[in-house]
């Protein structure tokens, strides 16, 4: 896990490339945070990062304020997975015929995502964006319908 390596706990390889200091536990803010497997929470608390499940309230905008001003820069890590498939469906969740280890359904609508984005970008200075768990699931089932189509080959 990213997140693991930055605080020190991930790969060794993914760490020995870090140029700057590992992030403590108290530099880290989860927006979104779904529910959560046991061995997860057991990490996290092991770590130190304080986290609060959000399946029915979102960390609330003075919470993010409050967290950006206390940091020259801030990085965003976006993990799809926390929007809702209803409103965006090229996420894990949005395919019926997939199963396996996540931490469920996100609740996030892309209002809110644009809120809180705009929220971050309004009270620091963003100086990195990362976007994971982009899973284009419906363009991949269109490309196996068309792949055997002769104007393809």
């Amino acid at each position: 896990m990213v997140l693991g390596t930055l605080l020190g706990r991930g790969d060794e390889r993914l760490g020995a490339l870090m140029k700057n200091a590992k992030f403590k536990p108290q530099n880290l803010l989860y927006v979104g945070l779904q529910g959560i497997h046991d061995y997860q929470e057991k990490c996290l608390n092991d770590i130190g990062v304080e986290f609060k499940i959000q399946d029915k309230d979102f960390v609330n905008n003075d919470e993010i304020m409050a967290f950006c001003k206390r940091f020259k820069h801030i990085l965003v890590h976006f993990d799809i997975d926390i929007l809702d498939a209803k409103f965006f469906h090229s996420t894990y969740f949005a395919n019926p015929e997939l199963t396996g280890d996540g931490s469920g359904s996100g609740k996030m609508s892309m209002s809110k995502l644009e809120e809180i984005l705009s929220v971050i970008n309004q009270n620091s200075d963003v100086v990195g964006l990362s976007i994971a768990e982009y899973l284009p699931f419906d363009e991949f089932r269109l490309h196996n319908t068309l792949k055997n189509l002769d104007i393809f080959k």
